[in-house]
């Protein structure tokens, strides 16, 4: 079995072009439970460059499926066995305003748009420069 992954290193995912955030904005938590943008900013803004974005992905997974100790493994192989989604479609990027960098081991990180760290990364040429995917047409 083909195992995906969404996974990036030395890269910098800015937001997309058509993002109505000017700052990094906190998503707001939905009467009905977290959002997947809602529990990405949680996990990344508490543990920057702790996780790759596999990691953040399938915890997230597992989470919304109520997956037990014993089901991990088999169940992160059966994730990532169909190509998933990457960062590059995620809310935080299209939505509301947060780059998201991956280190050299592939641990990811956010910053808002607005920031010093944002700009700085932005311009750091030993980086893959990444747009996230437009919301619109």
């Amino acid at each position: 079995m083909k195992i995906h992954t969404t996974n990036y290193s030395d890269t910098f995912i800015l937001i997309a072009d058509d993002c109505p955030a000017k700052t990094g904005e906190i998503p707001p938590i939905k009467t009905d439970g977290k959002s997947v943008a809602t529990r990405q900013f949680e996990i990344l803004s508490k543990h920057p460059y702790t996780f790759t974005s596999d990691d953040v992905l399938f915890q997230i997974y597992a989470e919304r499926n109520h997956l037990t100790q014993a089901e991990l493994v088999t169940a992160r192989e059966q994730f990532f066995s169909k190509g998933q989604a990457c960062f590059r479609c995620s809310p935080l990027t299209k939505r509301y305003g947060w780059g998201i960098h991956s280190d050299k081991n592939g641990k990811i990180a956010l910053f808002g748009c607005e920031t010093e760290m944002y700009e700085k990364l932005l311009k750091d040429e030993s980086l893959l420069i990444v747009k996230a995917m437009k919301s619109g047409k």
